[in-house]
Formats: C-alpha cells, structure tokens, sequence
C-alpha cells in the first residue's frame, strides 16, 4: 500500500518509515524541514517538506501522493525541556493535534484515503480515581490540573474526530510514555536532567505510569495498518506498569546516576506545580490488552525494565537523523 507518515523524523516517525518499508510499503514521509528531507530518502521513502499547519502545503502534499493510507504522528516536542509550564511547552503540538489534524483530514477525504491513524497518549490522560490500570473505555480525567488542561482539550479533540471519521476510517492508537536511542525517556535533555539530579521523586511516587519503546509503536502502526478496527482506540505500552517510584529510580540507575533525591508534595507543588505532583503521585497507567486481542500485537520490549537497559546501549545512528 501506499502510505502517507505525516510527522516523519519526529521520534515515532524515525522509527516508523523505516518498518513500513521493510513491510513492503511504500511510504512518502512529511517533514517541515528541508533539511532531513535527505534522511527519508536514505530510509527507502519518498520525501516531502510541508508545515503541518499551513493547509494548502498539507492538501498539495496529500494529494500528489495519493496514499491508501495517512499515519499522523505530528507533535513539537523535540525542544520541550520545561515541564513546569506544561501547556506552553506544548503549544504548538496542541495545535498540530487539533489544525493539523483537520488539515490532514480534509486531504484525505479529497484524496479518497482509505484509513487514517493518529497518535494519542495513554497515561496521565485518565480519570485519577478506581484501578491503577485502565482500559480504553475508562473516562479520561475530567478535571485535570490547570497546566495540563489544553493538552487533554487537543487530545480529546483529534480523539473524537479520528474515530467518528468514516471517509476515511479513523484509528488512534495511545502511546504510553515511549522511549528509544535519543528519544522520550532517553533524549539527551532527561539524560542531562536525571544525571543532574534534576528530576526528584515526589511525595508517595504512587502515580502509575505505561512505556512503549518506539520500535514497539512501529510494529502497532503496522498491524494496524492491517488489522485495526475502524473508529477504535487502542491503548499501545507494554506489559509492565510502573509506580513512579520504581521506575524512576531504576531509570537513573540504568544511566548510571545517583539516586533521585525525594522531597514532599508541598515542596513539589511550590518547585515544579500541582501538575508535575499528580503525575508522580496520581495518575494511572493503561491496559493493552485489546491491542494484543485485535491488532495481533504483541511488544518486543513487554517491560521497561528490559527495554531501559536495551535503549541505553542501542546506537543512535542506525535512526533517521534527528
């Protein structure tokens, strides 16, 4: 099939263009940057520079490719460093979720795209109240932290208009906190943070949280390329939810930092917000069973705990330059 990956050198991207054509497609990859357009092409794709935002370029792009399929994966999120001002550091990327998807969706019905599969985020998106683990038709949180409020409005937002699109049939698949060579839990920014002793563990650190390592989306994108439901979400991490209080410390020994320090809630409210404590001390973590049952997928890293040691010694250049 022909294949449109919108967002393809951002960090999921990197890792998608190139399982798509080793599965046999053939892919045209969308960047806004001149510059990694030759990186697509070293990954087997055909390149195509375009701002996610400027909806003419968006229709003009789609519509020379002519793909069975687009695969949005745009987000701005390879400078975010300051957490603290969460909805500000992702701005740009709400916008991407909301503009960008409907430029990309108005595209795809003139181009008569068949399926249309978007990214969303599994975590700290869900209601922080029952189980640790939630499914797909758990609520997401309906009063979230003031700083995290436009974030979940934007996912909400793409949510709703991928699954209820019928022309073309709208997927999203919800990543979980991914990771990867220079990427998420391993980008240089959280290496430099964590090695610095700048990421403190929060009060109980009884937040759950959900990993996927970015081959792991790649191989979700595929199967549900192939198999995946029309209008259904789909919940993509790993076997192995985590407390923050595990997997944090686990994190900064497997990069070979010191412990992180821990300080109270009160502090953490006063030092990095209201929003940065929930998701150390609240938030829950997703099931992925349904993906397993449906999309026949199954996760190379099932744990964190594996995939943290793999990521830290896997070499970065065998990626589309970032």
């Amino acid at each position: 099939m022909r294949i449109f990956v919108a967002g393809a050198t951002g960090a999921v991207g990197r890792a998608l263009v190139p399982a798509l054509v080793a599965a046999g497609h053939t892919v045209t990859g969308m960047t806004r940057s001149p510059d990694k357009a030759g990186a697509i092409r070293r990954a087997g794709a055909e390149p195509v520079v375009a701002d996610g935002l400027n909806a003419r370029a968006v229709r003009a792009a789609v519509i020379a490719a002519r793909p069975d399929v687009i695969v949005d994966q745009m987000t701005d999120l390879a400078a975010v460093t300051d957490l603290r001002h969460f909805d500000r550091a992702f701005a740009n990327t709400n916008l991407l979720r909301t503009e960008g998807t409907d430029h990309l969706l108005a595209a795809a019905r003139e181009a008569e795209v068949k399926r249309f599969i978007a990214q969303s985020f599994c975590g700290w998106t869900f209601a922080r109240e029952g189980g640790a683990i939630k499914t797909e038709t758990d609520a997401l949180d309906p009063d979230p932290p003031r700083e995290l409020a436009r974030t979940l409005d934007a996912l909400r937002y793409l949510e709703q208009v991928v699954t209820m699109s019928i022309h073309p049939e709208g997927i999203v698949l919800r990543y979980g906190s991914f990771y990867g060579p220079d990427t998420g839990m391993f980008s240089r920014a959280m290496i430099e943070e964590l090695r610095h002793r700048r990421v403190p563990l929060i009060g109980t650190g009884a937040g759950w949280w959900s990993f996927v390592h970015v081959d792991d989306t790649a191989s979700a994108v595929v199967a549900a390329i192939e198999r995946g439901r029309p209008g259904q979400v789909y919940n993509i991490v790993d076997d192995d939810p985590a407390q923050v209080s595990e997997w944090l410390p686990a994190l900064a020994a497997t990069l070979g930092a010191k412990p992180p320090f821990h300080i109270p809630g009160w502090v953490g409210r006063l030092l990095a917000g209201e929003h940065m404590v929930s998701m150390m001390t609240q938030v829950r973590a997703g099931s992925n069973a349904k993906a397993k049952q449906e999309l026949g997928w199954q996760p190379a890293y099932p744990s964190w705990r594996q995939g943290f040691a793999e990521a830290a010694r896997q070499p970065t250049e065998r990626r589309i330059a970032a």
